[in-house]
């Protein structure tokens, strides 16, 4: 796939700009509360040179109930400023399994009007397999002014994706696994319903990736949509089970040319969670 400094670029591209003064790269790894694994403790041990740690769930709406949601656009600007990233800037994101947590915050970056970001394809994995360079130090940070304008049309709430499924104006594709989709495996998270939003479309998010956690190409993507039911000529909501992989979804959607996708923010995390409504098995 081409590089893309709006969706996705590859490990040579990232390398050839490593240096560029313009360059932010941030490291999105993130982890379930239950994986034992840590992940900012995995970015002080090694990052790519010159990352910053971006903390999906502390730049979040802490006063959500819900896990991670987007942050409040004063938060963004606070951290973002704080972390040195401001306007001006290319920003790529890349996470430690490849491609898995990275999209949700080329998605946030989005969502606050930023177009000038990508995720590294195959991130962390593709980069130390390629016995590229790592770093233990903190990057030097310069606070840089950055100025938000919230896309409202990227994100949507539950009111809104239920009135989709009723009328199915929007097409909701389900970024889970197929098991969890169908009800037929519990759902990480304590309390949540099986099944999924009625009408969806199951499309496992390791559906659009290579077996070394790459994007496929634009006719395999086209192809895990098109095999899940969904056009990708008309609008789509993203769903998973708390916003994250979600984003991958999105982030597809957007190579393949389509520009009317959101995400639900809340996901299956909120829509399992409320008995009144409706829910699907199989």
């Amino acid at each position: 796939m081409a590089d893309d400094p709006r969706t996705l670029v590859s490990t040579e591209w990232l390398a050839a700009h490593l240096n560029d003064p313009d360059l932010r790269l941030l490291d999105a790894s993130w982890h379930f509360a239950d994986s034992g694994r840590n992940a900012r403790e995995e970015y002080e041990v090694e990052h790519i040179p010159g990352a910053r740690f971006f903390d999906i769930d502390e730049i979040s709406d802490q006063r959500s109930a819900l896990p991670h949601m987007a942050p409040p656009p004063e938060k963004f600007i606070s951290r973002m400023r704080a972390m040195g990233v401001g306007d001006g800037h290319q920003v790529v994101v890349y996470d430690s399994k490849g491609i898995w947590s990275a999209p949700r915050v080329w998605w946030t970056f989005r969502l606050m009007g930023k177009t000038d970001v990508a995720v590294l394809d195959g991130g962390l994995p593709k980069w130390k397999a390629e016995g590229r360079p790592l770093d233990d130090m903190p990057p030097v940070v310069r606070d840089r002014h950055i100025t938000v304008q919230r896309q409202a049309h990227l994100v949507k709430d539950v009111s809104q994706v239920a009135s989709a499924s009723k009328l199915g104006d929007w097409q909701i594709a389900d970024a889970r696994s197929a098991e969890r989709f169908r009800g037929e495996a519990a759902e990480p998270r304590p309390g949540l319903r099986a099944g999924h939003i009625p009408g969806a479309k199951s499309v496992p998010f390791l559906t659009l990736l290579n077996s070394d956690n790459t994007m496929k190409d634009e006719a395999g993507l086209r192809a895990a949509f098109e095999a899940a039911g969904v056009d990708i000529a008309r609008p789509v909501i993203t769903s998973c089970g708390s916003g994250v992989t979600a984003a991958v979804l999105s982030l597809a959607l957007e190579i393949l040319g389509n520009r009317q996708h959101a995400l639900y923010d809340g996901s299956w995390s909120e829509w399992g969670m409320y008995p009144d409504l409706k829910v699907e098995k199989g």
